[in-house]
């Protein structure tokens, strides 16, 4: 039997590569991850690690998080480790935590099982057909149906250290290709978040989509509407804090999926080229500080993709009102991120020194007086600077004001009182507090 669209011949049997015939070496497998596996299997259960891990480890990286999948129910997994919770609603996982390690074990999925009204009452889905309850256990010959992508449908036996390949898995990641197990556009209507998941691994691996994967996305690109904001807020984070975040914004780009979670920035890079190359910049930025193990927030990130549109509202502030220019970024910027909530939720603790960070921009032009000499200890400098350089390197700022904050930053007391006209200034004398006297009883 073939299966619609994607040309996958659907078998119970699987190609089983032999320990000789691939690369995968327990070495390269997180410990906590094999004591699960050995564990499961003692027990008598099928153990299997299955996912982005195996398919990494295939590809010679090294994978952050190892998932086991195996035939045991998530109750009794519970009862081999006392160190496990239960989580989830959709589908029912279970977390082995080891200190900061978790490894995330998952019963085999099946097929949801039609009653004599022919629905499936443990399958729910939204009118759109997104899957919002899931719970229907099975065997692997079901389980690796209901994966997304051929690369991720592999799975590392610990039986016998092969690998198991239902669906032709390890020929795609030989043709570097990504490609959907099914119907392309039915498993996107069970979950519109797939199309951001597919250019995700397409910019990680350098992996090319499959046409059919392509033209799926064009004709279903506008469910992500229906995705809940919380969620897409989790996607932005895997999307443009992992190290590939340019390659992600060109491909969101390409197939028109960057308007669906940033419109009112879409349309500024529509129209303003040098808007395009502030973002790109910043994009790409982060990635060098993503490969130099640099910390980085999604603070930043987000200021970078609002940024033009609170200047605009900015300015139309400040046309229409009495407002400083800091006061009309402030607004703009709280008004602007209402706005971009109905798509993506975005946290406060992200969200107002974001507003901060892009009010403070006007301040750098002040470079003399006690108020500018203050500015550097106050406790949004540093982002505020870093995106001030940015602006500079896009062409927005002159070089001459990103050069003197770079500078002042390195001077001792004495020589930032000069650079800020302030070496022959008095000091303020502190008024001491008026003692008051004590009130006389009546």
């Amino acid at each position: 039997m073939y299966l619609e669209i994607s040309g996958i011949q659907r078998t119970s049997e699987p190609r089983i590569i032999p320990r000789p015939s691939h690369n995968i070496s327990r070495a390269d497998i997180s410990k906590n991850a094999l004591k699960v596996l050995y564990r499961l299997h003692k027990a008598g259960y099928q153990a299997f690690l299955v996912g982005g891990c195996v398919r990494d480890l295939l590809l010679g990286l090294h994978p952050k998080d190892f998932d086991v999948a195996t035939d045991a129910h998530p109750d009794e997994v519970r009862a081999l480790f006392s160190n496990c919770r239960l989580i989830g609603r959709r589908f029912r996982l279970a977390h082995v935590r080891f200190g900061r390690e978790v490894i995330e074990v998952a019963t085999f999925r099946g097929a949801a099982a039609a009653d004599t009204n022919g629905e499936t009452p443990d399958v729910v889905h939204d009118e759109q057909g997104r899957i919002l309850r899931d719970n229907v256990y099975g065997t692997i010959e079901e389980d690796v149906w209901r994966r997304d992508f051929t690369c991720n449908a592999l799975y590392y036996n610990i039986a016998d250290f092969s690998i198991w390949d239902y669906v032709g898995g390890v020929e795609d990641l030989k043709a570097r290709r990504l490609v959907f197990i099914g119907d392309p556009r039915k498993r996107l209507r069970e979950d519109p978040v797939r199309m951001l998941r597919a250019v995700r691994f397409a910019a990680k691996l350098d992996f090319t989509l499959d046409e059919a994967a392509v033209q799926a996305i064009a004709e279903t690109r506008q469910l992500l509407r229906n995705v809940p904001p919380a969620r897409l807020f989790d996607e932005f984070l895997k999307l443009f804090q992992l190290g590939y975040a340019l390659r992600t914004f060109e491909l969101l780009r390409e197939y028109r999926l960057f308007e669906l979670l940033f419109p009112e920035t879409a349309e500024h890079l529509d129209r303003d080229p040098g808007f395009e190359r502030f973002v790109r910049h910043a994009l790409a930025s982060t990635d060098e500080r993503v490969a130099k193990g640099l910390p980085i927030t999604p603070m930043f990130l987000l200021g970078v993709f609002l940024w033009a549109p609170v200047k605009q509202l900015a300015a139309e502030l400040r046309a229409s009102t009495t407002m400083s220019e800091v006061e009309a970024l402030a607004r703009a910027a709280q008004e602007v991120t209402l706005m971009q909530q109905s798509r993506i939720a975005l946290p406060r603790r992200y969200t107002a020194p974001m507003r901060d960070m892009l009010s403070m921009q006007p301040r750098f032009e002040v470079q003399r007086g006690r108020r500018a000499l203050n500015f550097l200890e106050h406790r949004r400098f540093r982002a505020a600077y870093d995106f001030l350089m940015l602006r500079a390197e896009a062409g927005e700022v002159d070089r001459e004001t990103a050069d003197f904050w770079t500078a002042v930053q390195t001077q001792s007391a004495e020589e930032r009182l000069k650079t800020f006209e302030l070496a022959g200034a008095k000091k303020r004398r502190r008024r001491k507090p008026r003692r008051r006297r004590p009130k006389q009883e009546a």
